[in-house]
């Protein structure tokens, strides 16, 4: 089914995160009720929310973002006790994490209630909850008085918006109301964690990392499998191949640093001979080892919880200096970092440069 995007006149709205003001929630909260979308700051990214239980409204999404209908939306709540609303069966280890993990950058997959439209769910049983630690979310979703769906508030396959500014670059007549809280503070998607399995299972890696499940969970499972655009099933928001993507070409290099470091150096020079402009994503600490290239450098910080925080926007900064390809490497793949490395390998389309000894001369 093709859903045709309604055009709006976008209304930015700054709101404090200390103190919310009542009357601008109230005034969103009131578009949500109303069927309309509302682009929201979370610790994670900004989302573009409509009412959960209103089948037309999460349309709107859908058609907003130009996401394919296969791809679940997550649904956010406000109180724990909330989830009899939206969910059925709700196994004891769903409150234990909650207690422990919400409000928090953690998503549980449990089994939908019918009062969820089959839209939110891609037409699955299953439903994607959470309860995001934002106080503007939350206040937004208590005024509501109903649960918000709500993906992150870009372009589909865009880098996610850490911004109220990146979601106006994306979504600029096409959502009701942004709620300008300033950037999220995470900078990353939440984790995603399958309850419905025999054995938990994290569908998608974040803030909640593999290594504090284990400490609920011993036997939690992570799935590394990534899905195309057209498979249908997909089990859970935000694991198709291709996401968070810039519109540069994106190489995404692994390896030693030592042979990392000289094969992009040496990339780098041939793209620019080339006529191709390249734009560079490293940590701060590797700013003299790129420095004398004719290239656009964008630092990223020292350490992964600051990479993460910058890591959307500096992919968003190059697509606007007009960059052709921009190069990146891992970094280490536990706690946050595998996180980190979900994102870069989606933004890359799953394609990975591998650098060996051999590969390190120049």
């Amino acid at each position: 089914m093709v859903i045709e995007t309604r055009l709006v006149n976008t209304r930015i709205l700054p709101v404090s995160v200390d103190q919310p003001d009542s009357a601008t929630i109230q005034l969103a909260a009131e578009v949500l009720r109303a069927g309309g979308l509302v682009a929201f700051p979370t610790e994670t990214v900004y989302g573009l929310g409509a009412n959960a239980l209103d089948a037309d409204a999460v349309n709107s999404i859908f058609a907003a973002k130009e996401r394919p209908a296969s791809d679940p939306i997550i649904v956010h709540i406000d109180q724990v006790s909330d989830l009899a609303m939206v969910a059925t069966d709700v196994p004891l280890l769903a409150f234990e994490l909650a207690s422990r993990f919400w409000p928090g950058p953690l998503t549980l997959v449990l089994r939908r209630s019918e009062r969820v439209p089959p839209v939110v769910s891609a037409g699955m049983a299953t439903v994607a909850v959470r309860m995001p630690a934002h106080p503007i979310a939350r206040a937004l979703i208590r005024q509501a008085g109903v649960p918000v769906a709500a993906p992150s508030a870009n372009r589909f396959a865009r880098p996610s918006s850490t911004t109220a500014a990146h979601v106006l670059e994306d979504l600029d007549g096409r959502v009701d109301v942004i709620l300008d809280g300033g950037p999220a503070t995470i900078g990353l998607e939440s984790t995603v964690l399958d309850l419905t399995r025999a054995t938990p299972t994290v569908l998608r890696p974040g803030a909640v990392t593999l290594e504090m499940l284990r400490v609920v969970i011993p036997d939690v499972q992570i799935l590394t499998r990534y899905l195309e655009v057209d498979q249908e099933g997909i089990e859970a928001p935000g694991m198709l191949l291709k996401h968070y993507s810039p519109r540069a070409e994106l190489r995404l290099y692994a390896g030693e640093i030592q042979q990392v470091i000289p094969a992009m150096r040496q990339n780098a020079r041939d793209l620019a001979a080339a006529g191709r402009r390249v734009g560079l994503l490293i940590p701060d600490s590797e700013q003299g080892d790129f420095s004398d290239l004719p290239v656009e450098l964008r630092l990223l910080g020292g350490d992964l919880e600051t990479i993460s925080h910058h890591l959307f926007d500096r992919m968003r900064a190059l697509d606007r200096d007009g960059v052709d390809v921009i190069l990146m490497h891992g970094l280490e793949q536990s706690g946050l970092g595998l996180a980190l490395w979900d994102r870069l390998v989606r933004a890359a389309n799953g394609q990975v440069i591998w650098c060996t000894a051999s590969d390190s001369q120049g």
